[in-house]
């Protein structure tokens, strides 16, 4: 036994192996919160994904390409656990690059309770995804349903006409999920 160090005995020995354990735990719940200002910042550095546009809708100047058409088609999924009728109301649109348009879903609750949703959308290919700006869109902000509701929710886009010359499709894709931590906070 080192007798400059003497090492506890009875309860008080795994004092500093809790504390340990608790700073751990306390850090890594710091670093979830930290992720969603993180997330934030990187897709403005970057200009991706929509988490910084908010609920409020852009200000567009439209300038339409009418010598171009480019082709939108527009996709839905839902995950298996969840208990929804979801789908885009037309599956493709042809647009003039510099010209807002607008599109809608259908959503339908069918789980039999009130249910929070969110949409996270991805666009295909990746590359093109910031020529391709929503000015007001479902996806911005949580979607409350009552049990067995259904409801038609509006997407308004524009294709920047400085869209590169060889894209002439691009996919809009949502996934419309069940939002538990929101519905909790509901």
């Amino acid at each position: 036994m080192n007798e400059h160090y003497p090492v506890p005995t009875g309860p008080r020995r795994h004092v500093p192996l809790v504390t340990r354990l608790v700073i751990f735990a306390l850090g890594s719940f710091a670093f979830g919160f930290a992720l969603v200002p993180l997330y934030s910042v990187l897709c403005k550095v970057w200009d991706t994904g929509n988490r910084w546009y908010g609920t409020q809708a852009r200000h567009v100047v439209e300038r339409p390409a009418v010598d171009r058409l480019v082709t939108i088609e527009f996709l839905s999924s839902v995950p298996n656990a969840g208990r929804w009728d979801f789908r885009a109301d037309a599956p493709t649109m042809q647009v003039h690059p510099g010209k807002l348009y607008s599109t809608t879903f259908y959503a339908r609750n069918r789980s039999g309770a009130a249910v929070v949703a969110q949409a996270v959308p991805s666009i295909a290919p990746s590359s093109v995804a910031r020529y391709f700006q929503k000015t007001e869109c479902f996806c911005f902000s949580p979607q409350p349903f009552a049990a067995d509701e259904g409801r038609h929710m509006t997407v308004r886009f524009i294709v920047d006409p400085d869209l590169p010359a060889d894209v002439d499709r691009v996919t809009l894709s949502y996934s419309f999920f069940d939002s538990p931590r929101v519905a909790a906070a509901n």
